[in-house]
């Protein structure tokens, strides 16, 4: 829990990144770091995502971790490959369990009550909600919140860089996922670093907006 809290909390944004190139894995981190984006979570939808996360280690200051991690089987071979976190969409006990022996930080994907009840009883309290948009958005995960006060979301799915300000304002928000920071296949890494340097400063911008239209009484 410590260890993935403060993951969850080293940056508002975590970049959820589909890459296709090897080639593309160290300058793709180095510009995300760049901006302020350490943690990166490499989905492993790709053949190369197990290299890719291999490379993208090397970089100094990434956190790299696996996404769409499905089964023991990946779970095992993200580690292999030195991912320091694990994300999945969603949660088995398969999973969890595997999660605990590995000793790596999970962050399960919950999509309702149920989801997040199933995660409490496998002793799980930071989640990810997905898909946040196609599942109801902001009015769900404000829900759920008030339901299950010491859990922390990273809430991820059809957030864009202009929503996420809305998500981070919510105290149950630790952080979003976000996949608008690199487009697939994308090498401009001038833009992917200023995007990430954008997205970095949200968070306290979230908070500072939300504490204005308090006092406003808005």
């Amino acid at each position: 829990m410590t260890e993935l809290d403060a993951l969850m909390n080293k940056a508002p944004v975590i970049p959820v990144l589909v890459v296709d190139d090897v080639a593309h894995a160290r300058p793709l981190a180095e510009a995300l770091v760049a901006g302020g984006l350490p943690v990166l979570e490499v989905t492993l939808r790709t053949p190369a995502a197990l290299d890719v996360i291999a490379e993208m280690t090397k970089v100094p200051g990434a956190i790299v971790g696996a996404g769409t991690v499905l089964n023991r089987s990946q779970l095992d071979a993200a580690k292999s490959a030195g991912a320091r976190f694990i994300v999945a969409p969603g949660l088995t006990t398969t999973l969890g369990d595997a999660a605990h022996a590995a000793g790596l930080p999970f962050l399960p994907g919950i999509a309702n009550a149920g989801d997040v009840m199933r995660a409490l009883d496998m002793g799980f309290t930071r989640l990810k909600f997905f898909p946040a948009v196609p599942m109801g958005g902001l009015p769900v995960l404000r829900a759920l919140a008030a339901v299950f006060g010491h859990v922390r979301f990273c809430p991820t799915g059809g957030i864009t860089a202009a929503t996420a300000p809305d998500w981070l304002a919510e105290a149950a928000v630790a952080c979003v996922g976000g996949s608008w920071l690199a487009g697939r296949g994308e090498t401009d890494w001038a833009a992917i670093e200023a995007r990430a340097r954008a997205a970095a400063g949200l968070k306290s911008a979230a908070i500072k907006a939300a504490g204005v239209k308090a006092e406003d009484g808005a």
